[in-house]
C-alpha cells in the first residue's frame, strides 16, 4: 500500500485537492445529507482542526497517483488524552480489496506509538462499516443522530407561540447576543457555560469530562476565523445574578451560506428548569432571520439518549436524517 502522511504545515495542493475529490465522491454515496467539502474548508481542517486539535491524515493513491483512501488519527491533546479516534475513508470504486483494513492497522499502529490506550471510532447506522469494526473487535457504545431544520417549512406562528409560552418560565432572565469572537471580560463566564456540555449524556463511552481553557476557546475562534465561518452566540443572563446562565451557538459559512451548524446549547445546572434551552434556540431562529436570511437548513446533533433536547429539536420542527453508532476498544 502506498501511504504517505501529510505534512499539515506545509500542505500541497496536490494532496488537498486529491484528497477533497475523493472525499467528496465518497460523501455523495454515503453522506449525502451533508452539504458538500470544498478545497477551503478541508485545507482548514487539515490545519486547524477543531480548535487546534489537528488530525494526522495519510493518503493512499493508486498507480496513476489518484487518492483512493484517506486516514485520520485523532490524537486529542485538551483532554482524554488516553484515546485517539480513527476515521478511514476509501474512494467507492476500491472498496472491498482490503484497503481499508490496510489503513485502519496503520491508524492502529500510530495510536499504540502515541501510547494510546483506546481507540474510538464511528459509522452510520446498518453500514458495511458495522462488520468491518465488529471484526476488528470493536464494542457498540453509544448511538448519536443527526437531525435537520428545514427553515423554508418552518411555521412561525407555532414557533412564536412557543415563545410566548416559554417566557414566562424565564421571567428572572434576559437574552445577550454575543456574535463573533469573545470579548476578554466574557471569557470566564463563558467557558462556565461551555463546561455545562459535560452534562450531556456520553452513553457507554470511556470518556472524561471535556477541559475548557482560555486557549482552547482561542484557538476555536482562530479555527472559525480561517474555516470564514460566523459565529452567532445567544446567551442568557440571569437577572438577579448578573450570572450567564447558558447560550447556544450556530454559524454559517461563507463558502455554504444556505446552510447553519448548530454547535452547543447548554444551560448551567443551577439555572434549569425555566425553558432557557427552548427559548434560547427559538430566540437564535429570530436572530439569523435579521441576520442570515438565506440561510435554509440547520443541521444538529445529540446522543440519541439527549431525551431533554430531543424534544426541543422536535418542537422546532427538526426531523431525523441519520443516526451514527459510535464504537471502542482498548488497546
Amino acid at each position: 500500500m502506498d501511504l504517505n502522511w501529510i505534512d499539515l504545515d506545509n500542505l500541497d495542493d496536490r494532496d488537498v485537492a486529491g484528497s477533497v475529490a475523493m472525499l467528496e465522491a465518497a460523501r455523495e454515496v454515503d453522506y449525502p445529507h451533508r452539504s458538500a467539502l470544498t478545497a477551503s474548508a478541508h485545507r482548514t481542517w487539515l490545519r486547524y482542526g477543531w480548535d487546534g486539535d489537528r488530525s494526522l491524515t495519510a493518503l493512499s493513491r493508486d498507480d496513476r497517483g489518484r487518492v483512493v483512501g484517506v486516514l485520520e488519527v485523532g490524537l486529542p491533546h485538551w483532554d482524554n488524552t488516553h484515546l485517539g479516534r480513527i476515521d478511514v475513508t476509501v474512494d467507492p470504486r476500491f472498496r472491498r480489496q482490503g484497503l481499508g483494513r490496510q489503513l485502519f492497522e496503520a491508524g492502529l499502529e500510530r495510536l499504540r506509538a502515541a501510547d494510546r490506550t483506546l481507540v474510538i471510532s464511528s459509522s452510520k447506522e446498518n453500514s458495511p462499516a458495522t462488520s468491518f469494526l465488529e471484526k476488528f473487535g470493536f464494542d457498540r457504545v453509544s448511538e448519536e443522530v443527526i437531525r435537520r431544520q428545514d427553515l423554508l417549512d418552518v411555521d412561525w406562528a407555532a414557533l412564536d407561540k412557543q415563545y410566548l409560552d416559554a417566557e414566562p418560565h424565564a421571567a428572572g432572565y434576559e437574552l445577550v447576543r454575543m456574535p463573533g469572537e469573545t470579548a476578554d471580560d466574557m471569557v470566564d463566564a463563558v467557558l462556565q457555560m461551555t463546561a455545562a456540555i459535560n452534562d450531556a449524556p456520553t452513553d457507554d463511552l470511556d470518556v472524561e469530562d471535556e477541559v475548557f481553557t482560555v486557549e482552547r476557546l482561542r484557538a476555536f475562534e482562530a479555527a472559525e476565523r480561517a474555516r470564514d465561518r460566523r459565529d452567532y452566540r445567544l446567551a442568557v443572563r440571569h437577572l438577579e445574578s448578573g450570572e450567564l446562565a447558558g447560550h447556544t451557538i450556530v454559524a454559517v459559512e461563507a463558502d455554504q451560506p444556505g446552510y447553519g451548524f448548530q454547535y452547543d446549547t447548554s444551560v448551567l445546572k443551577s439555572h434549569r428548569g425555566h425553558r432557557l434551552g427552548l427559548l434560547l434556540k427559538l430566540a437564535m431562529l429570530r436572530w439569523l432571520a435579521e441576520e442570515e436570511p438565506q440561510v435554509r437548513t440547520i443541521f444538529t446533533g445529540n446522543a440519541a439518549s439527549n431525551s431533554h433536547m430531543i424534544r426541543i429539536n422536535e418542537t422546532l420542527g427538526y426531523r431525523v436524517v441519520v443516526k451514527y453508532i459510535g464504537w471502542q476498544r482498548r488497546l
